[in-house]
């Protein structure tokens, strides 16, 4: 059952950070449950792309979704997700891994000085959908007189690259990817900051299921049992996050889950490089 408990823990950080909460479950599935690291990047990106996926419907029902900006992003980056399940399926499992722990430091490098330079936006949550978002708007990729994203070659473009960039990261390590989707939709469509959060909740979903579909297909061995845990629990982390965001949501949270990628990406790097030498 140490699954499920696990999927909370990853569901709890996907719902309450806002983007970088589904980097935990790579390490969680490898050192918590001992699943090697390919297996570990495809668990991943199935978990986090069904649990990704209840959020998603919810932003969908209220309205407050880019849903055309979110479909460019999208696919750009599930034509890209296979491409990293190849690349990372070339490397060795110690590149993989210390690449991943790289990609913490970066990330809670990002997430700690966010929490200091931007502390009210760290109240923006994946697990609850602000009321706010939909007030967002945008002004680079310029919203019309009715409300509708314009969506023009130059921002069509800058989209679909930044989505193969992330589609390219997400097969690589199993990631969602929120920690870059979130702010490439702020900056290059301007639109607030719910609102992004919640587009990006679908752009996370389409591809994590694009990385999972070809991990299957290039027969990587996937524990399906196990998946269907992590994703129970991640849903039910999700959902406890929408209880305690009103509570817990904020800069102090940010750190502490900063602080722990922190801890997480030098256990990484200490157990591959020191004690498997």
């Amino acid at each position: 059952m140490m699954g499920i408990v696990f999927g909370i823990v990853v569901g709890l950080a996907l719902g309450l950070t806002g983007g970088g909460g589904s980097i935990f479950a790579v390490p969680l599935l490898i050192y918590g449950l001992d699943v090697a690291p390919a297996s570990a990047v495809a668990i991943s990106l199935g978990a986090v792309a069904i649990t990704a996926a209840f959020g998603a419907a919810e932003g969908l029902y209220r309205g407050v979704v880019e849903l055309r900006a979110a479909l460019i992003f999208a696919v750009a980056g599930m034509l890209a997700a296979p491409l990293g399940v190849y690349i990372g399926g070339r490397v060795s499992d110690t590149l993989v891994v210390l690449s991943f722990a790289a990609l913490m430091a970066v990330v809670a490098v990002r997430m700690g000085l966010k929490a200091r330079r931007r502390p009210d936006e760290s109240r923006v949550v994946r697990a609850r959908l602000s009321a706010e978002a939909e007030g967002d708007a945008g002004t680079v990729c310029h919203y019309s007189n009715d409300g509708r994203l314009r969506l023009n070659a130059p921002c069509s473009a800058a989209l679909a690259g930044v989505g193969l960039v992330v589609g390219v990261l997400s097969g690589f390590f199993g990631v969602g990817g929120g920690f870059l989707i979130v702010p490439a939709l702020i900056l290059i469509t301007e639109m607030g900051i719910h609102r992004a959060v919640a587009t990006s909740l679908l752009v996370i979903t389409l591809i994590g299921l694009s990385g999972l579909g070809s991990a299957a297909v290039s027969g990587r061995e996937i524990d399906w049992a196990l998946t269907g845990l992590f994703v129970i629990g991640g849903v039910l982390g999700m959902f406890s996050g929408r209880v305690l965001a009103r509570y817990l949501a904020g800069a102090t949270l940010q750190f502490v889950f900063a602080v722990a990628m922190l801890a997480t990406a030098a256990f990484i790097v200490v157990e591959r490089l020191v004690v498997g030498a």
